[in-house]
């Protein structure tokens, strides 16, 4: 069979199986082979029923000592019992909903067991795996590889699809990495790594195979990037004059920091440099990254080019737009705004504006992206909290010029391991430094009963001059009855709860008048407490709020806290964060609790990403990290560097990959980049 056939051409997988495969993203033979165990089950080690401990699975053998029963408890439950023994003691096994099991289970046969003994009733288990003694070695006496699933497709099933594809094609599976690479850092042959991670012999092996299949991963992805690096080193710019800042440095309201001081410094040798730049500035919450980027769009203007600077919501946009017109404007930069919801009079007057370059900065959201957004000479792109946009976005928006310059920000302390990945294309300048006046936010994790007590918090808080944020995951009611909602919580508060004060709610849903309406209300001080989801997350700057108090804070990842928090402190009146939860679960409350410990946001990263792994870190919203099967950051980062220095060794561009026996790599990394719309060649 080839490789790549349907998996309709296994013997057994019809129409429906095959519907039921898609689910999992398997469609073909290759599919069902790279469709690799989330974790496996060490069933090699057998015990005796009485070394049996409650509460941890375990393998024994023993004999059935009495006829299965079936009992028929209520409608749509059946509980089949028998007995079973070995020379140490007896066991109760209880199946439910499984009486055909009186058939498998024959009086005076010995079976090869594995489950859990009950903590709750002596000597008895539950729904064990079983299979004949004399033909064991399927479900006992292996290492099973455990699957994720869904519903049609059993752990069993898909062990028996795996293997039929294995049998069927394992031959054909391409040799992407270079010889003289696998030898040299000692990786297993692609064959053998596919049938050892689906079919481990050993532990040993599997770690074999599983280094193999990492190092892979890492390999087309560090490659990938190695051919945009390659690119942009080729691609020239006309260098920018750099001397013209003193005009931009003596209309800023205050002195920069050191940190911001030396990202521009970064920013401007770039842009003299004659080729293009492409880099991050990464910064902690209220670190001042806005107005690196106004040094950056004024050099840009000054030289005769303009600028797009992107946002990831219309609240941010539209308040950069503000920022950095009164800022920029009377040094004769003209700022305009495009969002989605702005009035079409205003859209096509922004876009003329930028069509014949009257305009010099475009602030806006997606909108920019479109078809109908041109410029007379864009030169430089800035992309505000870029773990949004992703690689796919910010080469559409970098289209729409001959070689834009390439500024990209985020207010979201990225882990050093999870930056290799996310960054790989760019150069990176961190401010590691907070302007002079910043506070430091107490935080305190308390459950629903300390409700009264930071209720009465708010009030003494607002009586004090002060406002507050309360912030819930969900907008309306209808996701789950233990959820806050923005909308009718706000309403709670304001009729039963703080009658007195004046109660302000803002959600994503609005439209966006409604939202900026809302906001400036807050701003003004014309409410004392603004309900909210996380549209406040980032941008918001209101330095009278003194106090952000989180619904539901389980919900939240630590990085997505800890930007929530920023929005307070920002005044010179001590600030405070509240944690609502009632979670009981323990790694849970250890992640709040870190970040009760920490206003460090670099910190609070390497404890998200440690605690919820790296395919959660961004959320929902990120776009530019790949899928990696096997690979994980926090457990593979040597093999990461070993393998982003074999790509850099092996790959500098794209004509690389033309080299005999790199066309399966260069596949492989085709389809890794084809989401970004990235060319490789």
């Amino acid at each position: 069979m080839e490789l790549f056939s349907p998996v309709t051409e296994l013997a057994g997988i019809g129409a429906q199986r095959a519907k039921q495969l898609e689910k999992l993203g398997v469609r073909t033979l290759y599919d069902l082979l790279a469709y690799f165990p989330r974790t496996y089950e060490d069933r090699t080690q057998f015990v005796c029923i009485r070394a049996l401990e409650p509460g941890r699975p375990a393998c024994f053998e023993a004999m059935v000592v009495s006829e299965p029963r079936t009992a028929h408890v209520r409608r749509g439950m059946d509980i089949t019992r028998v007995q079973v023994a070995d020379e140490t003691g007896k066991l109760t096994l209880t199946f439910f909903n499984q009486s055909y099991l009186k058939d498998s289970l024959r009086y005076g046969e010995s079976y090869h067991f594995y489950g859990v003994l009950s903590d709750s009733y002596a000597n008895q288990m539950a729904n064990p795996a079983f299979e004949p003694a004399e033909r064991a070695g399927l479900v006992t006496g292996r290492i099973l590889p455990i699957y994720a699933l869904t519903a049609g497709i059993s752990n069993k099933l898909l062990i028996k699809c795996v293997q039929h594809a294995l049998a069927a094609c394992a031959d054909a599976l391409p040799e992407i990495l270079p010889e003289d690479v696998r030898r040299r850092y000692h990786l297993c042959p692609v064959r053998l790594a596919y049938e050892t991670v689906h079919q481990p012999a050993n532990r040993e092996l599997l770690a074999e195979a599983r280094r193999r299949l990492v190092f892979e991963e890492f390999f087309i992805f560090s490659a990938g990037l190695a051919v945009m690096r390659g690119q942009r080193s080729r691609a020239a710019a006309q260098p920018y004059v750099c001397a013209q800042m003193e005009a931009f440095y003596a209309a800023l309201p205050f002195s920069l920091t050191g940190a911001q001081q030396s990202a521009i410094r970064d920013i401007l040798r770039d842009l003299a440099s004659g080729a293009v730049m492409n880099r991050l500035v990464q910064g902690d919450v209220g670190s001042g990254k806005t107005m690196v980027a106004a040094a950056a769009v004024y050099c840009a203007a000054k030289n005769g080019h303009q600028a797009a600077f992107m946002a990831p919501t219309e609240i941010l946009a539209e308040q950069h737009a503000k920022t950095l017109s009164a800022l920029l404007g009377p040094l004769g930069v003209e700022v305009v705004l495009l969002t989605g919801s702005l009035g079409a009079q205003a859209k096509r007057e922004a876009k003329a504006r930028l069509a014949d370059g009257r305009a010099q900065l475009a602030v806006g959201t997606h909108a920019l992206l479109t078809a109908d957004v041109a410029f007379s000479d864009l030169g430089l792109v800035v992309a505000d909290e870029q773990h949004r946009f992703g690689v796919a976005q910010r080469a559409q928006l970098a289209a729409k010029a001959r070689t834009p310059h390439l500024l990209v920000m985020s207010a979201t302390p990225i882990p050093r391991t999870l930056s290799l990945i996310a960054y790989g294309d760019l150069d990176v300048s961190v401010i590691a430094e907070l302007p002079p006046g910043r506070q430091k936010i107490d935080t305190f994790l308390v459950g629903d009963s300390m409700r009264r007590r930071i209720n009465a918090f708010i009030r003494r808080e607002c009586a004090a001059g002060h406002q507050a944020y309360i912030v819930c995951p969900a907008v309306e009611d209808g996701e789950t009855d233990t959820l806050k909602s923005a909308a009718v919580w706000a309403e709670a508060l304001q009729r039963a709860v703080f009658p007195e004060l004046r109660v302000g709610l803002l959600h994503g849903r609005m439209k966006g008048h409604e939202k900026e309406a809302a906001l400036a209300a807050f701003a003004r001080h014309e409410t004392d407490i603004l309900v909210a989801t996380t549209v406040v997350e980032v941008g918001v700057d209101v330095p009278n709020a003194t106090l952000m108090v989180i619904e539901n804070a389980e919900r939240f990842g630590l990085s997505q806290l800890h930007q929530l928090r920023g929005r307070v402190g920002r005044g010179s009146a001590k600030s405070y964060c509240v944690l609502f939860s009632d979670t009981k679960n323990a790694d849970t409350r250890a992640r709040l609790k870190a970040l009760c410990a920490t206003n460090d946001g670099f910190a609070i990263a390497e404890q998200d990403l440690a605690l919820r792994g790296p395919g959660d870190f961004f959320g929902s919203r990120q776009h530019g990290l790949p899928a990696f099967k096997v690979a994980n950051l926090q457990m593979d980062l040597a093999t990461l560097q070993q393998a982003q220095q074999a790509a850099a060794e092996y790959i500098r561009c794209a004509d690389d990959l033309d080299a005999p026996g790199l066309a399966p790599l260069k596949q492989r990394i085709e389809a890794l980049f084809e989401q970004s719309d990235v060319a490789l060649n």
